[in-house]
């Protein structure tokens, strides 16, 4: 069996010496894989190689009409090609390269903010980064620069994220307020746990988890589910995204059923400009 070592991200990868041969040769090539693409990543914050795409969130009712955009990092490596997300952010986000990615992704977000003014721009953040030196760096550099910036920056919280450190989040919700930054919470419905807590935040926005809007014109459950998701939020005063809308089906389903926003790829896929 070869041997192994440690990355920087905490993660355990085989390390072969000239004599060994891998058990696995499957395992040993993704877990290389691996290895090179946390490097690629890691490469690609140091040098900043990093930009944002936008995807839109519009209105049920006037699809036409963008309430606001999200915006999602995009790392690229030496020969400006996009790393993919999902072969790296699962295995970061505890890790002090996710409070790296984190800070980047505000970085962007808040200079996109600063150079157009009617624009108005979600970012994704864990609450583990809220803690974090950099992170809080870049925040008070940019509200200090701009006090009306805040009005027009949503952040974003998973679920999971909130629900772990939710007294974090809420001390720096309140702090946060007045600066005029609104708050979303992503993945609604995923746990059941963000109900016993809603009331002690502060969100303006929930996103409906896609779970419930995929296939939603075959599955009636998913319908009620999503009905009462909807009605949560607006007895709590949110404003109701579906998520991961893909179909004009699922988009007809969710307008009727109340629903106030639409995103997902049938509404508009991520772009790199505006």
């Amino acid at each position: 069996m070869p041997a192994e070592r440690t990355n920087r991200s905490g993660r355990r990868v085989p390390q072969l010496t000239s004599t060994e041969e891998p058990t696995n040769p499957l395992d040993y090539a993704m877990a290389s894989r691996d290895a090179d693409v946390l490097d690629m990543v890691r490469k690609a914050l140091e040098e900043e190689n990093c930009i944002l795409a936008f995807q839109p969130v519009v209105k049920s009712a006037r699809p036409d009409q963008v309430v606001f955009y999200e915006g999602l990092i995009r790392l690229r490596d030496d020969h400006g090609r996009i790393i993919p997300a999902h072969h790296f952010m699962g295995d970061i986000e505890e890790t002090d390269l996710g409070r790296e990615i984190d800070a980047a992704s505000l970085r962007l977000a808040l200079q996109m903010l600063r150079r157009n003014p009617e624009l108005r721009l979600s970012v994704n953040v864990s609450a583990r980064s809220l803690g974090d030196g950099k992170w809080r760096r870049v925040l008070n550099q940019h509200l200090m620069k701009d006090e009306g910036i805040g009005e027009r920056l949503v952040m974003e919280f998973s679920e999971k994220s909130a629900m772990a450190l939710h007294e974090v989040v809420q001390r720096f919700m309140f702090e946060m307020q007045a600066k005029g930054v609104a708050f979303a919470l992503d993945d609604f419905g995923a746990g059941l746990t963000a109900f016993s807590h809603l009331q002690d935040f502060f969100f303006d926005i929930v996103k409906i988890d896609r779970g419930f809007v995929r296939d939603i014109g075959s599955k009636p459950d998913n319908q009620v589910l999503t009905a009462a998701l909807i009605s949560v939020a607006h007895q709590f005063d949110m404003v109701a995204v579906a998520s991961g809308v893909e179909t004009a089906e699922e988009a007809e389903i969710l307008g009727k059923l109340g629903v106030d926003c639409l995103q997902g790829f049938y509404i508009g896929a991520p772009r790199l400009r505006l």
